[in-house]
């Protein structure tokens, strides 16, 4: 699996022509910033857009990134993915994100309540997977051990949107 989290692998062919965005949580900023990857670099993007929801809503997104100039280096690709693993990883060096963040995304084999509390749980763990799991746990004493029970619509399902 490691061999994934190298450069040319995670990369596609065409990565010289293509607009590729993403996310990294920068330690120094206590958060995550939008990217763009530029010749094994990762170019901060938070001077155009500050979360890759914002920056689809762009009327034309790509080409906004690919205007982009003077883009601040956050650090190069390949050492930020060496320190992407949790087990191995420098908490005082950048680790990628997943590259979605506010928007809502279904996944086959997901149901989309579920994927979106992850997503809402990674937005509040800041890329800590302890935080992370003190965030479910606060989320299991809410909505209890099984999402799939309860029923949409009802006032049990207010009370946890509410919560």
């Amino acid at each position: 699996m490691r061999e994934w989290l190298e450069a040319v692998p995670c990369l596609p062919a065409d990565a010289g022509d293509a607009v590729l965005v993403g996310r990294v949580f920068v330690p120094a900023c206590d958060g995550p910033a939008l990217v763009a990857v530029r010749d094994g670099q990762l170019l901060d993007l938070s001077g155009v857009a500050a979360t890759s929801s914002a920056l689809v809503e762009f009327e034309h997104p790509a080409r906004t990134v690919r205007g982009a100039t003077g883009l601040p280096v956050i650090g190069a690709l390949a050492d930020v993915l060496a320190n992407t693993p949790d087990d191995a990883r420098d908490g005082a060096k950048p680790w990628l994100l997943a590259p979605c963040d506010l928007q809502a995304v279904k996944a086959a084999g997901v149901t989309f309540a579920a994927s979106m509390l992850e997503r809402v749980i990674e937005e509040q763990a800041r890329g800590d997977p302890a935080r992370a799991e003190a965030v479910r746990a606060s989320i299991a004493d809410v909505i209890g051990a099984d999402l799939a029970a309860v029923r949409p619509g009802s006032a049990e399902a207010a009370r946890i949107k509410e919560s």
